[in-house]
């Protein structure tokens, strides 16, 4: 598999692919595209420990929804599948009319939450290995803040914003690393929901 994610830019997840994506190796295989780039679904299948046949019928499951996509580079027997775009865009309120991707979208944050606590715990494991440089501007941070809904969508915004602008800013330039950005808000009083 190469490793370099060819994919543009982000996709928003609709109510319908958000219930294609709700699976455990569909999830892997879109993300394993994200981040090592095209691959055949031989190549896949021996990356995330399965069989060709699952992953060719879950990766035209994933491309049904525009989640993936064949390049044209392979031929009839081996398809070359790349992500249609290298990161997904969430807004939990799509789901809010349909009970079934809103529990699609449930499993799915709990997959990526898993995949985060299994990815950060690796950072930390090799983080001492890494120059000094690098130590200042990757970890976590934890923030509390009080705001209203209307100015929290306003900071999710301009993150989003800032995120854009450094998409591939390091294009080009050999010392530029690839950077995981996981954002997430929660309320701290989750058993006082504010009134209606």
């Amino acid at each position: 598999m190469q490793s370099v994610t060819t994919a543009p830019d982000f996709s928003r997840l609709d109510p319908t692919s958000v219930r294609v994506l709700a699976h455990p190796l569909r999830s892997r295989l879109l993300a394993t595209l994200r981040l090592h780039g095209p691959a055949t679904a031989t190549d896949l299948a021996r990356e995330l420990g399965t069989n060709s046949g699952a992953t060719s019928y879950h990766l035209r499951k994933l491309a049904e929804v525009d989640l993936v996509v064949d390049t044209g580079e392979g031929d009839a027997r081996r398809r070359v599948w790349a992500a249609a775009t290298d990161s997904a865009q969430v807004v939990a309120s799509d789901f809010d009319e349909d009970e079934d991707a809103a529990t699609a979208m449930g499993w799915l944050e709990r997959d990526w939450l898993r995949h985060f606590t299994e990815k950060f715990g690796r950072w930390l494991d090799v983080r001492a290995d890494w120059p000094r440089r690098w130590h200042r501007g990757t970890g976590m941070n934890d923030y509390l803040l009080v705001v209203t809904a209307e100015q929290l969508d306003e900071m999710h915004a301009e993150i989003e914003t800032v995120i854009d602008r450094y998409r591939r800013s390091g294009a080009g330039n050999p010392e530029a690393k690839r950077v995981a950005a996981y954002v997430s808000f929660y309320p701290v009083d989750m058993d006082q929901p504010p009134r209606r």
